[in-house]
Formats: structure tokens, C-alpha cells, sequence
């Protein structure tokens, strides 16, 4: 009986032994596991990470920024391209534009104002509208159609009868001619004594002319084609 209880306690000591040894040799094994010299090579290799983090993040940071500075400066440069667009399309006439000015009325005479016998009645002609638009240029007028045509640096106005050709278009009298310019510098100009609208009522023409404060001609609308002329190319 003795001898069986002795062998049992061996056994479970032996046992106990065994677990505990083992205990401390797995412990051991796991704090052997990284050397130390190995712990401070990763401990530098952390810090270098880290500042490369911070490195990239700095750049990345720039880029961002400068991105944004240059997407502005594109905004901004769309901006002012628009803007001359604007102002080249208003200066050569392709745009409506609005402001006071004057409107005036040219018809031929009616058919009983004959001066005598055997003299045709006078008609306004090219020539006559080529004076009138003068005249307004000459007193400031800033922009001019001849019933709805814009007149242009390129735009012809040349009889072909019984009409008159306005940007290849064909205009028949009345003539309803918009400039828009000071009333009173524009209307001057033509009422002075000896002007041209004396000088077509004294012919038969009928001329009325009226002031407004605020008119609108109409943009010049037909393509504009270069054949012949080329942009010289600068140095």
C-alpha cells in the first residue's frame, strides 16, 4: 500500500517537474527569440520609416499645393482669354451691342416729286449710304447697321438695281440705318447746314432721324473667311 501511494507521488512530482522544466524552457526560448543587437536594428529601421513617412507626406503635401496654384493660374488664364475673346469678337462687330444712338430713315421720293418734265425721280444709291455711314464714323459712332446688317471693316455696299448689296445681302428702301454713339454728336453731323441730309432732302429723299437712349444693333451672324490674308508669324 505504502509503496503504491510512493510511486504515485513520484509520479506526480516527476510529472510536475517535467511541466515546470519545460514552463522554463519554452519562457527562455521565447525571450531568446530577437537578440538584442536585432532589436536595435529594428528599432532603427522603425525611425528611418517613420522619417520617410514624414518625408512623403511633406512632398506630397507640395504637390497638392502646387497643383492647386496651377489649376488657379489655368482658371485665371481662361478668365482673361475669355475676356479678350470678348473684346476682339465686340471690336470687329460679331457681337449685339446696346447703347444710345440714333436711328435714320432714308426713302426714296414718291412719285409725285418729280422736278420737271422729263427728269426721273431720284433714288438713293450706294454711294449715298457709303457717305451716310461716313458721316457717323466720322462723328463718333461706335457701332452701325443698314436694316439689320452690321457694317464691317470688310462689308461692301454696292448697288446692284434695282437694290443695294449690304454683306451680299440684298436691302431695298426704306433704309433703316442704327448707330449707336452721343445723339447729339451723331445727329449734328448730319443735320449741319450743307450736310449730307440736306443735301439728300434738297434731291427729294426723305430723312427722319430720331434719338433714342437706348438702342441695339445687331451682331454681324455670316462666317468670316480669310483666303488670302495669313497672321504673319513674329520672331
Amino acid at each position: 500500500m505504502n509503496r503504491k501511494i510512493y510511486l504515485s507521488v513520484f509520479l506526480v512530482a516527476l510529472i510536475i517537474g517535467l511541466m515546470v522544466a519545460l514552463q522554463f524552457r519554452t519562457t527562455n526560448s521565447i525571450e531568446q527569440g530577437v537578440p538584442f543587437g536585432r532589436s536595435q536594428e529594428l528599432s532603427v529601421e522603425l525611425n528611418q520609416l517613420n522619417t520617410e513617412k514624414k518625408q512623403l507626406e511633406s512632398e506630397i503635401e507640395d504637390l497638392i499645393q502646387k497643383i492647386q496654384q496651377t489649376t488657379k493660374g489655368q482658371a485665371e488664364a481662361k478668365e482673361v482669354l475669355t475676356e479678350e475673346l470678348k473684346k476682339t469678337r465686340l471690336g470687329a462687330g460679331l457681337t449685339a451691342v446696346s447703347g444710345p444712338g440714333i436711328e435714320i430713315t432714308l426713302d426714296n421720293p414718291s412719285a409725285g416729286q418729280n422736278k420737271g418734265p422729263g427728269e426721273t425721280i431720284f433714288a438713293i444709291r450706294d454711294e449715298d449710304l457709303l457717305r451716310l455711314v461716313n458721316e457717323l464714323n466720322g462723328a463718333g459712332a461706335e457701332a452701325i447697321s443698314i436694316n439689320g446688317q452690321r457694317i464691317l471693316a470688310t462689308t461692301e455696299i454696292r448697288w446692284a438695281a434695282p437694290f443695294i448689296n449690304v454683306n451680299l445681302t440684298r436691302i431695298a428702301p426704306p433704309y433703316h440705318i442704327l448707330a449707336i454713339g452721343a445723339p447729339k454728336n451723331l445727329t449734328s453731323a448730319l443735320e449741319i447746314s450743307g450736310g449730307l441730309g440736306e443735301y439728300l432732302q434738297s434731291l427729294g429723299a426723305q430723312v427722319r432721324i430720331q434719338s433714342y437712349e437706348n438702342l441695339t444693333v445687331p451682331g454681324y451672324t455670316a462666317p468670316i473667311e480669310f483666303r488670302y490674308a495669313k497672321p504673319t508669324k513674329g520672331d
